[in-house]
């Protein structure tokens, strides 16, 4: 079956389709995806703005579009921090609804974290032993820890790079004073989370799963995309060290030169390095291992298990082969 993953972010809104069945792996076929910054949307009392809305269904219409046009059968769609956070999510929610007919499901903090970590498990198996795994997205910084496939412990804290950056970083490239009050407050926040993850006892692995890590990976040596899922790319917190203080001294225009820095992530990778590097060395790690899958894998998986187990589930969103007008005006 083609099944399609409708992923609203606070960095990129973004239609994944992939060709899967139940115990197979998921093999994407294409995407559909746009740079867009909800939190750069937010005015001073949390709502998403107009433009903001606006550019959001433009998308969401397209995307649909998009997944009838290769003929998917089925379509989840998900929110996470960007509008969970806004003080008008619930209305921005209803109106997408109204406008695209796209049921978007909003995910708790702790949701995404364990659906990552669901990812996360079944990339490395159970022979992985206890997980611990770190995620930073535009929005929230996501921290997960279990033996299982589902996790012990989940926790979701506002420390996403993008939200930092607006909230800490104003300066381009960013004073000295201002790196160092945030990097006070990303270790006070995660005091707490850390503390109750370690409760667990020591990992066996440690993951990181987003695309900040991939990117501090890939600018501290570790092999480009291209090289394929496969190829094993690791995060040394002694490289990671270094980096954050190269990046305090770039502006946002010098770090597009370094490699696996997009232009939609230059001004927040300072933010996310400061984030991954406290969190490293609160729990007492030397380096984190790069996990290909996260969250839209996460869901994936749980979706073809469903059909396992139950059967199809009629989603809003659904798209049937045969007889939906969508799937037919492909």
């Amino acid at each position: 079956m083609r099944l399609g993953v409708l992923d609203i972010g606070s960095n990129t809104v973004h239609l994944l389709l992939v060709d899967a069945h139940p115990g197979a792996r998921p093999v994407p076929f294409a995407s559909h995806k746009r740079s867009l910054s909800l939190v750069r949307y937010l005015d001073a009392d949390g709502n998403i703005s107009e433009a903001g809305q606006f550019e959001l269904i433009e998308f969401m219409l397209e995307a649909w579009e998009f997944a009838a046009k290769h003929k998917a059968q089925d379509l989840l769609a998900f929110c996470t921090s960007a509008i969970r956070e806004a003080a008008n999510g619930a209305e921005v929610l209803a109106r997408v609804q109204r406008e695209t007919t796209i049921t978007l499901q909003e995910l708790t903090g702790e949701e995404e974290a364990e659906m990552t970590f669901f990812a996360v498990r079944r990339w490395y198996g159970w022979g992985a032993g206890t997980i611990l795994n770190l995620d930073i997205g535009g929005g929230s910084f996501e921290i997960a820890m279990g033996q299982d496939e589902l996790p012990g412990i989940a926790n979701s804290v506002a420390l996403g790079a993008g939200r930092l950056t607006l909230d800490w970083l104003p300066e381009d490239p960013p004073s000295a004073k201002s790196v160092k009050d945030l990097r006070k407050h990303i270790r006070a926040t995660l005091k707490t989370p850390v503390a109750q993850t370690l409760t667990l006892g020591t990992p066996n692995l440690v993951t990181g799963s987003s695309k900040t890590f991939r990117a501090l990976a890939r600018i501290t040596g570790a092999a480009p995309s291209s090289l394929g899922p496969y190829v094993r790319r690791d995060l040394q917190l002694s490289d990671l060290g270094l980096w954050c203080q190269r990046l305090t001294a770039m502006s946002a225009a010098d770090r597009l030169h370094l490699p696996g820095v997009s232009t939609a992530r230059a001004h927040q990778v300072l933010a996310g390095a400061l984030v991954a590097e406290a969190a490293l060395q609160l729990f007492k790690v030397d380096s984190v291992q790069i996990c290909p899958w996260a969250l839209r894998e996460g869901l994936i998986l749980r979706r073809l298990d469903q059909l396992i187990y139950a059967g199809p589930l009629e989603y809003p969103t659904q798209l049937p082969l045969q007889d939906s007008s969508l799937a037919a005006a492909g």
